[in-house]
């Protein structure tokens, strides 16, 4: 049976636009509190019930809303942030569509009531379902007491379309990603104060941030303590191109991915090419499964931006992705390779010394007070200035005198913190697998299997960067879709640079001729489909780079210092210096911490030294 073509009405059409915009109360939250970001505000209060699905109030005090462009605001694909075509190709606002406010309108009872910087007069509308009220025929606005800004009530949410409120989830987890929406727009702007309440209770209120001391203190209350406490700062610019923010060091990790936060022109995008380029900077220093932290800003010339690409703008588009890709990853792994220090863990360290009542008072002890001799400890334990250049001497039980003259090395060592090298000078061995050293800052403590893998593993990657390929015996035929076989072709420079020699054979064949040495045992067809994948998704591969380091991976563990072989202080004082001397000396290759520094603070805490 046909039907005739029928013009939908203005009410259904915005309740199927809303479909694409409002999934949920959070979608609500995040569209209001960036027109508010777009209105200037400098401080927005957001109040919710039952985790938003009862009611959201977004109240702000930016440049409001003229009286007379308020029902328009109400209208679909009404806006005052672009005005032509190519200004959709340089946007800077947080939103552009002119969509958001008639597709909540429509699926709420809702409010509007705003005061604009030049007006007097506040005004309000209020909107059922889509359809505006005007019970009394006095006009459709209607006379409000306001200061200068915008105040939005939604209630009832999706009350007129039962059939999606039915996938609204509990109040807890709504809730929860409202305060996440919050959080990204609060992390993004700084200037901003902010203010979040549930259920009449407030759950934080922000200050402006204007220094990268207050912001700190943002982020602590945003995402813990413990991750500002794990904080590297960084700003780096080339190209036109900014990258700035905080990555946690790689022993601040996670067990999901749920704190990292990516910006780009303070807009919160879920980017695949910043994550790759995320996810190699932290290559080797992050212990399995792990995921990093971070809150990162890209600013770039927004022409070469799309932002258009998704109604909830979380996804983006670059122009030259590739060129985003490498200035991210080479920007941060170089960050990572410069962390060495492994800090202790405080709060363990505070459990471990509350136990005592405050009464208690440690006696006071006096400091040794001993002459330079650091030409003398050289003397007991000969340094060589290049580290591992001395030959190792035999290692000799430790007897009472041998213990006397490395309590006088270390005492004589602390007297010349002009000289001291940053983990200082080894003081002997505990149970075979741990090194203490003395430094100016107190006590260091490395695990001399995992810094010693470290530095063997960094050895053999900068003596097999060349990746030489070797000819295989029996040539490899590879099947693969017509477009992979035509993508394979087409990359043949890329992975004739990766050491794999490969050419069409058919329009679904290949052959691979040759592939690296270090790859002789693995599945060389698997990693040319995996990498065929990669670079369709993202422009380019890793696998090689990987499946390379896993091997020279496990060449330096089977290749390092093992628990319970004796070192002497010399061969101990070489592997110091070695550690100070290579880069991500922080981590093992598998993430773990090589080395800790207790300060005397520290130490003076464990001890109760001071109460």
């Amino acid at each position: 049976m046909s039907q005739s073509i029928k013009k939908l009405p203005d009410t259904l059409i915005n309740q199927i636009a809303a479909g694409e915009v409002i999934e949920r109360p959070a979608s609500i939250v995040k569209e209001l509190v960036e027109n508010s970001i777009d209105a200037d505000a400098s401080s927005i209060t957001v109040e919710l019930e039952q985790g938003g699905i009862q009611r959201i109030s977004v109240r702000d005090n930016g440049k409001g809303i003229p009286a007379d462009e308020i029902t328009l605001a109400l209208t679909r694909h009404a806006t005052s942030k672009i005005e032509s075509f190519d200004d959709l190709h340089r946007i800077r606002s947080m939103g552009f569509r002119g969509e958001a406010l008639p597709s909540i309108a429509s699926i709420s009872r809702f409010s509007l009531s705003s005061r604009s910087v030049d007006s007097e007069q506040a005004w309000q509308i209020t909107v059922d379902g889509g359809r505006i009220n005007d019970t009394d025929g006095d006009g459709l606005l209607k006379p409000a007491r306001q200061a200068q800004g915008t105040h939005i009530d939604v209630n009832d949410i999706f009350f007129n379309t039962p059939a999606r409120r039915k996938f609204l989830r509990a109040e807890k987890t709504e809730f929860n990603h409202c305060e996440q929406v919050v959080k990204r727009v609060a992390l993004a702007h700084f200037a901003c104060a902010f203010e979040l309440r549930h259920n009449q209770k407030t759950i934080f209120s922000l200050p402006p941030a204007l220094d990268q001391e207050a912001q700190e203190r943002r982020l602590q209350t945003l995402l813990g303590r413990s991750f500002v406490e794990n904080l590297l700062y960084f700003e780096h610019e080339h190209d036109g191109k900014q990258l700035h923010g905080w990555l946690a060091t790689p022993n601040f990790s996670r067990s999901q991915a749920d704190m990292q936060y990516q910006f780009v022109n303070q807009r919160h995008v879920r980017d695949k090419t910043i994550s790759h380029a995320i996810k190699l900077a932290y290559q080797d220093v992050l212990y399995h499964g792990r995921q990093p932290a971070y809150v990162i800003f890209l600013e770039i010339d927004p022409s070469t931006l799309d932002v258009n690409a998704h109604p909830a703008k979380t996804e983006v588009r670059f122009r030259d992705s590739r060129s985003i890709h490498d200035f991210c990853r080479h920007t941060l792994k170089q960050l990572l390779s410069e962390f060495r220090s492994a800090p202790i863990d405080h709060d363990q360290l505070n459990k471990l010394a509350s136990y005592t009542g405050s009464s208690y008072r440690a006696p006071e002890q006096t400091r040794l007070n001993t002459s330079t001799v650091m030409e003398h400890a050289s003397q007991l334990y000969p340094v060589s200035q290049q580290g591992s250049s001395a030959s190792p001497t035999s290692h000799q039980p430790l007897t009472s005198a041998s213990i006397d003259e490395m309590a006088v090395f270390g005492q004589e060592a602390v007297q010349a913190e002009d000289n001291m090298p940053a983990l200082g000078y080894a003081l002997g061995q505990l149970h075979g697998v741990y090194v203490l050293a003395q430094n100016e800052q107190g006590l260091v403590l490395v695990d001399m299997h995992a810094a010693h893998e470290r530095v063997v593993y960094e050895q053999l990657k900068a003596q097999s960067l060349d990746l030489a390929p070797q000819q295989l015996l029996v040539p490899l035929q590879v099947n693969l879709s017509a477009s992979e076989a035509r993508f394979a072709s087409l990359h043949q420079p890329l992975f004739s640079e990766l050491g794999i020699q490969l050419d069409l054979l058919s329009d679904e064949q290949i052959v691979v001729r040759s592939a690296p040495s270090l790859l002789n045992d693995t599945d060389i067809a698997g990693v040319v489909r995996d990498m065929l994948s990669d670079l369709n998704e993202s422009g380019e591969s890793d696998r090689i780079e990987v499946l390379r380091n896993e091997a020279l991976s496990s060449m330096a563990c089977h290749g390092s210092i093992r628990a319970n072989r004796k070192m002497t202080v010399l061969e101990m004082n070489a592997l110091l210096r070695a550690i100070e001397e290579t880069e991500r000396s922080g981590q093992c290759n598998h993430g773990r911490p090589t080395w800790i520094q207790l300060s005397i603070a520290d130490l003076d805490k464990l001890f109760y030294r001071g109460r």
